[in-house]
Protein backbone atom coordinates (compact mmCIF):
# COMPACT_ATOMS: atom_id res chain seq x y z
CA UNK A 1 0.00 0.00 0.00
CA UNK A 2 1.40 3.34 -0.93
CA UNK A 3 1.79 6.04 1.55
CA UNK A 4 0.24 8.54 -0.41
CA UNK A 5 -3.29 10.40 0.23
CA UNK A 6 -6.08 7.81 -0.26
CA UNK A 7 -8.89 9.85 -0.38
CA UNK A 8 -9.79 13.79 -0.02
CA UNK A 9 -13.27 13.19 1.80
CA UNK A 10 -13.25 14.55 4.54
CA UNK A 11 -15.60 13.15 6.29
CA UNK A 12 -14.94 10.55 8.57
CA UNK A 13 -17.18 7.49 10.38
CA UNK A 14 -15.10 5.87 13.05
CA UNK A 15 -13.28 7.73 16.47
CA UNK A 16 -10.54 6.17 17.84
CA UNK A 17 -9.86 6.81 21.69
CA UNK A 18 -6.54 5.61 23.06
CA UNK A 19 -7.33 4.64 26.39
CA UNK A 20 -5.20 1.60 27.40
CA UNK A 21 -3.14 3.46 29.71
CA UNK A 22 -2.80 2.66 33.45
CA UNK A 23 -3.56 6.17 34.71
CA UNK A 24 -0.52 5.94 37.17
CA UNK A 25 -0.75 10.08 38.37
CA UNK A 26 -4.12 9.29 39.55
CA UNK A 27 -3.17 6.39 41.50
CA UNK A 28 -4.50 4.43 43.69
CA UNK A 29 -7.39 5.50 42.67
CA UNK A 30 -7.18 4.04 39.08
CA UNK A 31 -6.03 0.48 40.51
CA UNK A 32 -10.53 -0.13 40.66
CA UNK A 33 -11.75 3.15 38.93
CA UNK A 34 -10.23 3.78 34.99
CA UNK A 35 -9.10 7.13 34.37
CA UNK A 36 -11.29 7.35 31.33
CA UNK A 37 -14.66 6.69 33.71
CA UNK A 38 -13.84 9.58 36.88
CA UNK A 39 -16.49 12.30 36.22
CA UNK A 40 -16.46 16.35 35.48
CA UNK A 41 -19.55 16.97 37.79
CA UNK A 42 -21.28 13.98 37.19
CA UNK A 43 -20.10 12.99 33.17
CA UNK A 44 -17.20 11.16 32.65
CA UNK A 45 -14.49 12.51 30.41
CA UNK A 46 -14.99 9.45 28.11
CA UNK A 47 -18.68 10.46 27.66
CA UNK A 48 -17.74 14.57 26.87
CA UNK A 49 -15.01 12.89 24.18
CA UNK A 50 -17.62 10.78 22.48
CA UNK A 51 -20.34 13.36 22.55
CA UNK A 52 -17.85 15.37 20.79
CA UNK A 53 -17.14 12.92 18.22
CA UNK A 54 -20.78 12.31 17.59
CA UNK A 55 -21.01 16.14 16.98
CA UNK A 56 -18.89 15.94 14.33
CA UNK A 57 -20.57 13.07 12.21
CA UNK A 58 -19.25 9.77 14.18
CA UNK A 59 -21.07 7.02 14.11
CA UNK A 60 -18.87 4.65 16.08
CA UNK A 61 -16.33 5.21 18.82
CA UNK A 62 -13.60 2.52 19.11
CA UNK A 63 -12.00 2.02 22.18
CA UNK A 64 -8.50 0.66 22.75
CA UNK A 65 -8.25 -0.40 25.81
CA UNK A 66 -6.11 -3.08 27.61
CA UNK A 67 -7.60 -6.27 29.78
CA UNK A 68 -8.85 -5.62 33.04
CA UNK A 69 -10.32 -2.03 31.62
CA UNK A 70 -13.47 -3.36 29.99
CA UNK A 71 -15.75 -1.41 32.59
CA UNK A 72 -14.59 1.75 29.93
CA UNK A 73 -16.51 0.59 26.75
CA UNK A 74 -19.55 -1.12 29.35
CA UNK A 75 -20.10 2.33 30.91
CA UNK A 76 -21.48 2.99 26.86
CA UNK A 77 -24.30 -0.02 27.54
CA UNK A 78 -27.53 0.33 27.30
CA UNK A 79 -29.18 0.22 31.19
CA UNK A 80 -32.94 -0.59 29.94
CA UNK A 81 -33.30 -1.89 34.13
CA UNK A 82 -32.01 1.58 35.29
CA UNK A 83 -34.19 3.58 33.23
CA UNK A 84 -36.92 2.05 34.06
CA UNK A 85 -36.38 1.92 37.82
CA UNK A 86 -35.75 6.18 37.53
CA UNK A 87 -38.75 6.68 35.50
CA UNK A 88 -40.78 5.00 38.19
CA UNK A 89 -39.85 6.86 40.98
CA UNK A 90 -40.54 9.62 38.49
CA UNK A 91 -36.80 10.64 37.94
CA UNK A 92 -37.28 10.86 34.56
CA UNK A 93 -34.12 13.65 33.77
CA UNK A 94 -31.72 10.99 35.75
CA UNK A 95 -33.04 8.36 33.44
CA UNK A 96 -32.61 10.81 30.35
CA UNK A 97 -28.84 11.10 31.49
CA UNK A 98 -28.21 7.17 31.73
CA UNK A 99 -29.76 7.15 28.11
CA UNK A 100 -27.16 9.59 27.02
CA UNK A 101 -24.33 7.86 26.59
CA UNK A 102 -26.04 4.80 25.09
CA UNK A 103 -27.63 7.08 22.57
CA UNK A 104 -24.71 8.78 21.53
CA UNK A 105 -22.61 6.31 18.55
CA UNK A 106 -22.70 2.73 18.29
CA UNK A 107 -19.36 1.60 20.88
CA UNK A 108 -16.57 -1.19 19.83
CA UNK A 109 -12.92 -1.65 21.59
CA UNK A 110 -10.19 -3.64 20.58
CA UNK A 111 -6.86 -4.58 22.58
CA UNK A 112 -3.67 -3.36 23.66
CA UNK A 113 -1.41 -5.93 25.41
CA UNK A 114 1.50 -4.02 25.56
CA UNK A 115 2.16 0.01 26.32
CA UNK A 116 4.17 0.64 22.95
CA UNK A 117 3.35 3.87 22.52
CA UNK A 118 0.32 6.37 21.12
CA UNK A 119 0.95 5.33 17.88
CA UNK A 120 1.15 1.52 18.84
CA UNK A 121 -2.31 1.98 20.15
CA UNK A 122 -3.62 3.96 16.93
CA UNK A 123 -2.15 1.07 14.76
CA UNK A 124 -4.64 -1.34 16.33
CA UNK A 125 -7.51 0.16 15.12
CA UNK A 126 -6.48 -0.79 11.56
CA UNK A 127 -8.14 -4.39 11.04
CA UNK A 128 -11.38 -2.52 12.50
CA UNK A 129 -12.24 -0.45 10.29
CA UNK A 130 -14.54 -0.96 7.09
CA UNK A 131 -12.71 -1.21 4.09
CA UNK A 132 -14.46 1.86 2.62
CA UNK A 133 -13.24 3.85 5.56
CA UNK A 134 -10.83 6.19 4.39
CA UNK A 135 -10.47 8.54 7.40
CA UNK A 136 -10.07 7.99 11.46
CA UNK A 137 -10.55 10.76 14.08
CA UNK A 138 -8.40 10.03 17.27
CA UNK A 139 -9.60 12.06 20.36
CA UNK A 140 -6.95 11.36 23.46
CA UNK A 141 -9.13 10.98 26.55
CA UNK A 142 -7.08 13.22 28.41
CA UNK A 143 -7.59 16.12 26.15
CA UNK A 144 -10.83 18.24 26.64
CA UNK A 145 -10.77 20.47 23.84
CA UNK A 146 -13.72 23.29 24.41
CA UNK A 147 -15.38 26.39 21.82
CA UNK A 148 -14.68 29.48 22.38
CA UNK A 149 -17.79 30.17 24.98
CA UNK A 150 -17.50 26.52 26.64
CA UNK A 151 -19.41 23.43 25.31
CA UNK A 152 -18.79 21.37 22.03
CA UNK A 153 -16.24 22.48 20.60
CA UNK A 154 -16.83 21.56 16.85
CA UNK A 155 -12.87 21.09 15.96
CA UNK A 156 -13.29 18.37 14.33
CA UNK A 157 -16.12 19.81 11.81
CA UNK A 158 -13.67 21.69 11.09
CA UNK A 159 -10.88 19.78 10.50
CA UNK A 160 -13.16 18.00 8.31
CA UNK A 161 -13.86 20.77 6.28
CA UNK A 162 -9.99 21.36 6.07
CA UNK A 163 -9.49 17.73 4.78
CA UNK A 164 -12.25 17.91 2.35
CA UNK A 165 -10.26 21.19 0.44
CA UNK A 166 -6.87 20.25 1.03
CA UNK A 167 -6.94 16.18 1.48
CA UNK A 168 -4.34 14.40 3.86
CA UNK A 169 -4.56 14.41 7.31
CA UNK A 170 -5.24 17.07 9.57
CA UNK A 171 -4.29 17.92 13.60
CA UNK A 172 -5.66 20.23 16.02
CA UNK A 173 -3.47 22.85 17.23
CA UNK A 174 -3.41 26.19 19.73
CA UNK A 175 -1.68 28.89 19.58
CA UNK A 176 0.86 28.99 23.22
CA UNK A 177 2.16 31.34 24.47
CA UNK A 178 6.41 31.37 23.14
CA UNK A 179 7.63 31.19 27.27
CA UNK A 180 5.12 28.22 27.81
CA UNK A 181 6.13 26.75 24.45
CA UNK A 182 8.49 24.30 25.68
CA UNK A 183 5.95 21.89 27.47
CA UNK A 184 4.43 20.73 24.14
CA UNK A 185 5.20 19.26 20.39
CA UNK A 186 5.48 22.02 18.45
CA UNK A 187 4.51 22.42 14.63
CA UNK A 188 6.83 23.76 11.91
CA UNK A 189 4.27 25.59 9.81
CA UNK A 190 3.70 27.94 6.90
CA UNK A 191 0.18 29.87 6.16
CA UNK A 192 -2.65 29.04 3.88
CA UNK A 193 -5.44 31.37 2.59
CA UNK A 194 -7.04 30.89 5.81
CA UNK A 195 -5.79 32.24 8.95
CA UNK A 196 -6.65 29.53 10.99
CA UNK A 197 -5.14 26.69 8.95
CA UNK A 198 -1.99 25.88 8.51
CA UNK A 199 0.19 23.96 6.50
CA UNK A 200 2.70 21.53 8.59
CA UNK A 201 6.36 20.89 7.33
CA UNK A 202 7.63 19.03 10.95
CA UNK A 203 7.48 18.92 14.36
CA UNK A 204 9.56 19.50 17.06
CA UNK A 205 9.00 18.26 20.35
CA UNK A 206 9.06 20.24 23.56
CA UNK A 207 11.71 22.72 22.29
CA UNK A 208 13.46 25.39 24.19
CA UNK A 209 11.35 28.48 23.48
CA UNK A 210 14.05 30.28 21.35
CA UNK A 211 14.18 27.48 18.94
CA UNK A 212 10.59 26.68 18.80
CA UNK A 213 9.63 26.75 15.04
CA UNK A 214 6.30 28.40 15.89
CA UNK A 215 4.06 28.94 18.49
CA UNK A 216 1.27 26.49 17.79
CA UNK A 217 1.37 23.52 19.82
CA UNK A 218 -0.12 19.77 19.28
CA UNK A 219 -3.60 19.09 20.93
CA UNK A 220 -4.99 15.37 21.33
CA UNK A 221 -7.49 15.91 18.30
CA UNK A 222 -6.11 14.05 15.10
CA UNK A 223 -7.80 13.54 11.39
CA UNK A 224 -6.00 11.19 9.99
CA UNK A 225 -6.31 9.69 6.20
CA UNK A 226 -5.88 5.89 6.19
CA UNK A 227 -2.40 6.25 4.79
CA UNK A 228 -1.05 6.78 8.58
CA UNK A 229 -1.05 3.02 9.24
CA UNK A 230 0.83 2.15 6.25
CA UNK A 231 3.45 4.61 7.99
CA UNK A 232 2.92 3.00 11.12
CA UNK A 233 4.48 -0.14 10.11
CA UNK A 234 6.84 1.00 8.58
CA UNK A 235 7.96 3.70 11.41
CA UNK A 236 11.16 2.23 13.97
CA UNK A 237 10.24 1.83 17.62
CA UNK A 238 12.02 5.08 19.57
CA UNK A 239 13.04 5.13 22.97
CA UNK A 240 11.81 2.41 25.41
CA UNK A 241 10.62 0.89 22.07
CA UNK A 242 7.24 2.99 21.57
CA UNK A 243 5.81 3.62 18.53
CA UNK A 244 5.30 7.93 18.13
CA UNK A 245 2.39 8.87 16.34
CA UNK A 246 4.36 11.87 15.57
CA UNK A 247 6.58 9.44 13.66
CA UNK A 248 4.79 8.23 11.37
CA UNK A 249 2.86 11.48 10.49
CA UNK A 250 6.66 13.06 9.91
CA UNK A 251 7.37 9.90 7.73
CA UNK A 252 3.90 10.68 5.24
CA UNK A 253 5.58 14.63 5.09
CA UNK A 254 8.66 13.42 3.91
CA UNK A 255 6.67 11.19 1.36
CA UNK A 256 4.89 14.45 0.23
CA UNK A 257 1.36 13.31 1.97
CA UNK A 258 -0.63 16.73 2.88
CA UNK A 259 -0.70 17.61 7.05
CA UNK A 260 -2.12 20.65 7.89
CA UNK A 261 -3.63 21.99 11.13
CA UNK A 262 -6.54 23.83 12.71
CA UNK A 263 -5.30 26.47 15.22
CA UNK A 264 -8.54 26.46 17.66
CA UNK A 265 -9.48 29.08 19.29
CA UNK A 266 -11.21 27.68 22.25
CA UNK A 267 -10.27 26.19 25.38
CA UNK A 268 -8.82 23.15 26.52
CA UNK A 269 -8.60 20.76 29.75
CA UNK A 270 -6.16 18.59 30.45
CA UNK A 271 -7.84 15.66 32.48
CA UNK A 272 -4.52 13.20 32.24
CA UNK A 273 -3.33 15.17 35.84
CA UNK A 274 -4.97 16.23 39.15
CA UNK A 275 -4.34 19.67 38.66
CA UNK A 276 -5.73 19.68 35.55
CA UNK A 277 -8.52 17.40 36.46
CA UNK A 278 -9.53 19.77 39.43
CA UNK A 279 -9.61 23.03 36.85
CA UNK A 280 -11.70 21.10 34.35
CA UNK A 281 -14.12 19.63 37.42
CA UNK A 282 -14.39 23.35 38.65
CA UNK A 283 -14.78 25.01 35.18
CA UNK A 284 -17.79 22.79 35.01
CA UNK A 285 -18.87 22.75 37.91
CA UNK A 286 -19.63 26.14 37.88
CA UNK A 287 -21.40 25.91 34.53
CA UNK A 288 -23.51 23.71 36.30
CA UNK A 289 -27.21 25.18 36.75
CA UNK A 290 -27.42 23.71 40.04
CA UNK A 291 -24.37 23.75 41.36
CA UNK A 292 -22.78 26.72 39.61
CA UNK A 293 -23.75 29.66 41.57
CA UNK A 294 -23.17 28.19 44.84
CA UNK A 295 -19.96 27.32 44.31
CA UNK A 296 -19.21 30.56 42.81
CA UNK A 297 -19.86 32.27 46.53
CA UNK A 298 -18.18 29.66 48.17
CA UNK A 299 -15.00 29.88 46.07
CA UNK A 300 -15.02 33.60 46.21
CA UNK A 301 -15.20 33.47 49.99
CA UNK A 302 -12.54 31.01 50.14
CA UNK A 303 -9.91 32.46 48.27
CA UNK A 304 -10.26 35.43 50.53
CA UNK A 305 -8.56 33.61 53.06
Amino acid sequence: MSAQTSSTAGAFRTAVVPAAGLGTRFLPTTKAVPKELLPVVDTPGIELVAAEAAAAGADRLLIVTSPGKESVAAYFRDDSELVETLEARGKGALAEKIRRAPGLLAVDSVYQYEPKGLGHAVAQAGPALADDEQAVAVLLPDDLVLGSGGGDSGVLARMAEVRATHGGSVLCAFDIPREQISAYGVFDVSDTGDDDVKQVHGMVEKPDAEDAPSTFAAAGRYLLDRAIFDALDRITPGSGGELQLTDAVALLISEGHPVHVVVHSGGRHDLGNPAGYARAYVDFMLQHPEYGEDLRGWLTDRLKD
